[in-house]
């Protein structure tokens, strides 16, 4: 009897890998179920989403029959293939999953390969699909071709190409087949319109699909400069990142998931499909120093069209986020029939969170400028005076209260790390115009620099912590503030500044792990528990290199690799006994892995 391809559990979020064709992607699990995957583009509706809900959300499994079988993953040596191996007393087999980045008439846009091989023995393999389009909710017809087996749904149809016979059901397809040391047979699901037929696929395109994807990742990978200590977790997060933008506009999505939870059973799980402005300076300075120049340029470019624009609205110019196609509405919707990864409610699509006032943004979108036009191109005319904008409504907008960082829903605040970045959005605006020589409202920047510098020296220090807090008329501590040496904006050695991360170091780091802050201390207006945010964890470590504790650093660096899953990636968060949280991957992590690696790098040498 051919396997159901709904799950008969939900494997760890840590259990898979990621392939994509930099206009979506899909995560592979260990036991060889893709499991999430959306078609055509990072945030359109899936078709598989068994890591959402394993009986209603489709999957699609290959895999060897019965028991008796082990299985690992890899990556393919500095590409994005994806191979998982089975091991088994009768022989090993694998599957080589990967989507062609180059479409052509054999393997048009958007086509997902799935390439099996003996490679040992003998092994009996099943194949069992089942799509569900539109998030589980749209009906779809299965109707045979000539090769295989056509999946059409109002919005979207898929054609399956198979080397071997169907089994067909009324939503999905199966099959069973033996392969021999050194026989193949590939299946590959491609977009297909409706009334024609899909393009012949055979062993020979499969093999030319493989080699083609091998040199272009590898191609890619050719222009970094890092020869650190590190290069293996850098490389790898290089060519997550890259899996994570998406090519038509230069976007890189937070992570390509929705809706896996910060805490399993807890109501903390948000749609990650979407482009933060606060990425951006994470993003730029992590392309600019490995030396992915045109990436960064891309990404500059569809930053530049949001501040040109931009309007003011409630929440100011600029909203936190964007789709990747630069559109501003991103309704938040729940999937109330999808239980939620391990029963994790609710399934959200779209971010409220888009409309919230988080002030920080405009100083990670000004340092981004800053960055871009140190390093790449000197910023233009036109976008120097839509920035100039930008840079005047800070100035009169900065002393209010916000949403923060972490985009809370406990109510507005005054953020000790919403006024920071208000600091560093003025003050490298003056930095840039006065290196390049440019017009600018001198008297007005400069004095609202001071003054909001003088004020987060003021009540953001707490004097009996000897910290810096989360907001003002608090004494809870936050991580965020983690990077007010990294943004210069005190010095790493400030007696001020060691307090406070001796402070963090006591509260907020459990073996190098760093928690965000303390949701009972400072409630946040969310039910249940949360892990600990790799991304502080980075930054953490960068911090203590830049106060010139090597040692400390280094060691929380290498205690953080042993927390990525097997193929070196990161959700976003921690959990209490090791486990991945959150949206996976998470681009941020993976920006801020590369950062500490490269600045303790620089520090060590």
């Amino acid at each position: 009897m051919i396997a159901s391809p709904a799950l008969d559990r939900y494997l760890p979020i840590a259990e898979h890998g990621l392939i994509g064709d930099l206009h979506t992607a899909a995560l592979v699990g260990v036991e060889g179920t893709i499991d999430w995957y959306c078609c055509p583009e990072f945030d359109s509706p899936s078709v598989f989403a068994a890591i959402l809900d394993r009986r209603r959300g489709g999957a699609w499994r290959i895999a060897p029959r019965g028991t008796g079988w082990t299985s690992k993953q890899l990556y393919f040596p500095d590409t994005n293939i994806l191979i998982t191996r089975f091991l088994s007393a009768d022989g090993v087999g694998e599957v080589q999953d990967f989507m062609p980045i180059a479409s052509s008439p054999a393997h048009p846009p958007h086509s997902l390969i799935r390439r099996v091989m003996c490679v040992r023995g003998r092994v009996e393999f099943e194949t069992a699909i089942e799509p569900r389009f539109d998030y589980g909710r749209a009906q779809h017809d299965v109707q045979p071709h000539s090769r295989g087996v056509i999946f059409q749904a109002r919005a979207l149809s898929l054609a399956l190409s198979s080397p071997r016979p169907l089994t067909l059901t009324d939503a999905g397809a199966s099959a069973v087949f033996a392969l021999a040391q050194g026989q193949s047979a590939t299946f590959a699901l491609v977009p297909a319109k409706r009334g024609e037929e899909p393009p012949p696929f055979d062993e020979h395109l499969a093999s030319a699909a493989f080699e083609d994807a091998v040199r272009y990742w590898r191609g890619w990978l050719r222009q970094s400069r890092y020869t650190g200590r590190w290069r293996e977790m850098v490389h790898r997060s290089a060519l997550t990142l890259k899996l994570l933008t998406y090519r038509p506009t230069g976007a890189i999505v937070a992570a390509p998931t929705t809706s896996l939870p910060e805490g399993v059973g807890g109501e903390r799980n948000w749609d990650y499909r979407y482009t933060w402005i606060r990425d951006a300076a994470f993003s730029l300075y992590a392309l600019l120093r490995l030396g992915f120049t045109e990436e960064a340029a891309a990404f500059m470019d569809w930053l530049t069209h949001r501040f040109r624009d931009c309007r003011d609205g409630a929440a100011g110019p600029l909203q936190i986020m964007y789709g990747i196609d630069g559109r501003p509405e991103l309704p938040e919707e729940v999937l109330d029939h999808f239980e939620g990864y391990q029963g994790s409610a609710p399934v959200r699509i779209g971010n409220h969170a888009a409309g919230q006032l988080q002030l920080d943004i405009y100083g990670e979108l000004i340092d981004s400028v800053y960055l871009y036009n140190k390093h790449g191109t000197p910023i233009y005319h036109d976008a120097w005076e839509d920035l100039s904008r930008i840079v005047d409504w800070v100035c009169g907008h900065w002393d209010q209260a916000d949403e923060g960082v972490w985009e809370t829903r406990g109510g507005p605040k005054h953020f000790t790390y919403s006024r920071l970045m208000c600091w560093v959005a003025v003050e490298r605006a003056i930095r840039i115009a006065n290196q390049r020589g440019l017009p600018a409202n001198r008297s007005r920047w400069g004095s609202t620099r001071d003054a909001i510098y003088r004020q987060i020296m003021q009540r953001g220090w707490h004097p009996e912590r000897h910290a810096f807090v989360q907001h003002y008329d608090t004494d809870v501590l936050d991580a965020s503030v983690l990077l007010m040496p990294l943004a210069k904006f005190i010095a790493p050695t400030d007696p001020r500044w060691i307090s406070t991360l001796d402070a963090i170091a006591r509260e907020l780091v459990s073996d190098s792990l760093v928690y965000r802050y303390n949701p009972q201390a400072s409630p946040d207006g969310l039910r249940g528990h949360e892990g600990t945010f790799s991304i502080c964890t980075f930054w953490y470590v960068e911090a203590l290199a830049r106060a010139g504790r090597l040692d400390e650093a280094r060691l929380a660096l290498e205690k953080m690799f042993t927390y990525a899953n097997h193929l070196g990636l990161y959700a976003e968060e921690i959990g209490p006994t090791g486990e991945q949280l959150g949206n996976f991957p998470q681009a941020f992590t993976h920006l801020a892995l590369v950062s500490a690696a490269v600045n303790l790098d620089r520090q060590l040498g």
